[in-house]
């Protein structure tokens, strides 16, 4: 059986672990190392090598979904392998810890750091990795990355698509890999409304294209575009057979925008946003009167009061949130009706 990582349907970094074991890497002769992504989202991988204690750790090597990349050329070095990944910003995915093994050393953009770098310099920090076993196949040593879906290739590539098409604000649900006339309306639409050519699905940078699409602030659909220099946790309220489900948190980077992944065409959703430090803690606002004794965070709500805790969470009962250990927010009433775009600003 196939060596994987697996990852939710929801929008996360956070990455749930199945089939993976402590185990020494195999080594055929003159194997190549190659990153497999059978996962609905464009991600980023880095890799850690162990040998005798010590590990030294690269990345990122972005892939796309249903793509294979190589990440080491050649029989790999040392005693064991582990993988860490992460979905691109334009998910909003919540920067929780991950779950796996043993914690390395990562940068913020392509880095190699060898087994006596520390993990004190400006824009490094430590990240969970998982040890892997890779497969032994024709191309040479693969690890996967999958979804509980278990999607092929071809459905993972479609999935992508889909998952970045439904962000874009047009409406190529379900997401589940199969074409069906929803998803060819849908991309037919999106192709046409860029001017591209018929067989741009096919290109190479077709992923670049629509991750474009899902961070412009004047698309279809909802999106939040961040203003400030702080990074932005931002929570949605959604009514679901007549209930408001809540969920968070989505991470929308400084100067960026991001459109939550939505079901069909809400008339009416509610917004929350918190700006947040370097150590993932709330900032305080500094502007508030000194005769003050309370300190407020810098964040972007309203008055409808909504349940949501500090960590990842999918909510639909808010009766009580202080009683049962979560917090009341004031969410923001945002009318979607008779709109083709609405942005929410972090200003």
């Amino acid at each position: 059986m196939s060596q994987t990582i697996r990852m939710p349907d929801r929008i996360t970094i956070r990455l749930i672990l199945a089939l993976v074991a402590f185990c020494g890497l195999a080594r055929p002769a003159h194997a190549d190392l190659q990153i497999c992504s059978r996962m609905s989202y464009v991600v980023e991988a880095a890799i850690a090598i162990e040998d005798k204690g010590a590990a030294a750790t690269r990345g990122w090597f972005r892939i796309n979904p249903g793509q294979c990349r190589t990440v080491i050329q050649g029989t790999p070095p040392g005693e064991t392998l582990y993988l860490h990944a992460r979905a691109l910003p334009a998910y909003g995915g919540s920067p929780l810890p991950q779950a796996g093994h043993a914690d390395f050393c990562v940068g913020a953009d392509t880095f190699t750091l060898p087994a006596t770098q520390g993990c004190n310099r400006t824009g490094q920090r430590t990240a969970r990795f998982t040890a892997v076993k890779p497969t032994e196949t024709d191309k040479g040593l693969v690890a996967y990355l999958a979804e509980d879906a278990e999607y092929t290739d071809e459905q993972a590539r479609d999935a992508g698509i889909q998952r970045l098409l439904v962000i874009a604000g047009y409406d190529a649900n379900p997401i589940d890999g199969v074409r069906g006339e929803k998803t060819d309306a849908a991309l037919a639409q999106f192709i046409a409304d860029n001017k591209l050519e018929n067989t741009a699905a096919g290109r190479a940078d077709f992923f670049d294209l629509l991750i474009a699409a899902a961070q412009k602030p004047n698309g279809a659909g909802f999106a939040w575009c961040n203003e400030t220099r702080n990074t932005v946790m931002a929570a949605l309220g959604l009514e679901e057979q007549g209930a408001v489900v809540t969920r968070g948190w989505y991470r929308v980077a400084p100067g960026k925008c991001l459109r939550p992944d939505l079901t069909g065409k809400p008339r009416r959703l509610y917004s929350f946003g918190e700006a947040v430090g370097a150590d993932g803690q709330p900032l305080k606002d500094t502007g508030k009167p000194a005769a003050s004794s309370v300190s407020q965070s810098v964040s972007w709500g309203g008055s409808t009061i909504l349940c949501t805790r500090n960590v990842k969470f999918e909510l639909s009962d808010h009766k009580d949130c202080g009683n049962n250990g979560l917090t009341a927010t004031g969410f923001a009433t945002v009318e979607m009706a008779g709109s083709s775009g609405t942005t929410v600003q972090f200003k």
